[in-house]
């Protein structure tokens, strides 16, 4: 598996992801922290003082949203952290020898599901910032005996990728927890060859979150103060030259709380002072395919 970092890329600005600055900066060393004890198995995304999903419910909530049994076989099972809100591969429409981009790539599952449809001729590029989802990818690649896969570090306002170089992008719940979210689609659609498409997993708002959520920093962490109203997500994606915007699946994740997360769920929310109920027909999984011009 290739670990190095990509080659020839464009020089970019500095990365500002070491020494917090403001409130943004703030939301992302902590989203890497958290996710960070995430990979160690030490936490779950739902907040402080979680415990993290064991192997058999991880692969129910992975059923629940998309995945199916081959896609969740012992070669991918350490990869799948329940961490997800789709199942963005199998809507992208892979063929051999083609290069894939997968943004926020985790422990490795849909990197290693990609590297599968595009076979040995291809190569899937995995980015993330968390030094220990690194490590896990990285490993999880290997024993999967994927060498096509290649994971490495960067930000996603800041992708450490050529100009107009994949072919398809993807990414599973994570442009959520970016602050800068129209800057991460300008840089999908810069690393994209014309003609080039995304299907993208991702968590909405349909109606405000209530003002205990709004502006909390681990609210944001949990993937929930992170999430953009539908209109403004999706005006984003079309502001960064990206077209033929289509929704394809959705799903309102307050029925994964009631069957998968209720204790940790429940749990997060008296934190923030917030019931389940209050975010019924708020929350919402879109899975949604676009193209560049």
């Amino acid at each position: 598996m290739r670990e190095s970092r990509v080659k020839d890329m464009p020089e970019r600005d500095a990365d500002p992801t070491r020494r917090p600055r403001d409130k943004a900066e703030t939301i992302v060393e902590r989203v890497r922290r958290r996710y960070g004890e995430i990979a160690a198995r030490k936490s779950s995304c739902c907040g402080a003082g979680s415990t993290p999903l064991d192997a058999s419910t991880s692969r129910r909530l992975a059923r629940a949203i998309g995945y199916d049994d081959d896609q969740l076989s012992c070669s991918t099972g350490a990869a799948s952290l329940g961490l997800g809100c789709g199942a963005p591969i199998e809507l992208l429409d892979l063929q051999p020898g083609e290069t894939v981009l997968d943004l926020g790539s985790g422990a490795g599952l849909d990197a290693i599901l990609a590297a599968r449809e595009v076979g040995p001729e291809g190569k899937v590029i995995g980015v993330d910032m968390t030094p220990e989802m690194l490590g896990r990818a990285r490993q999880n690649a290997r024993e999967a005996g994927l060498p096509q896969i290649e994971i490495v570090e960067g930000r996603l306002e800041h992708l450490p990728v050529p100009d107009a170089s994949i072919d398809a992008v993807t990414s599973n719940c994570v442009i959520n927890l970016v602050p800068d979210k129209a800057r991460v689609f300008r840089e999908i659609a810069r690393v994209l060859r014309p003609g080039g498409r995304l299907v993208i997993s991702d968590i909405v708002l349909d109606r405000p979150l209530p003002a205990a959520i709004q502006g909390s920093v681990l609210a944001w962490v949990g993937c929930v103060a992170g999430a953009a109203r539908r209109e403004e997500y999706l005006e984003q994606v079309k502001g960064a030259g990206l077209r033929h915007v289509e929704i394809l699946k959705e799903l309102d994740l307050s029925s994964l709380a009631d069957d998968f997360m209720s204790g940790e769920v429940a749990g997060f929310m008296d934190q923030i002072g917030v019931s389940i109920d209050e975010l019924r027909g708020t929350l919402y999984s879109i899975t949604f395919r676009a193209e560049k011009r």
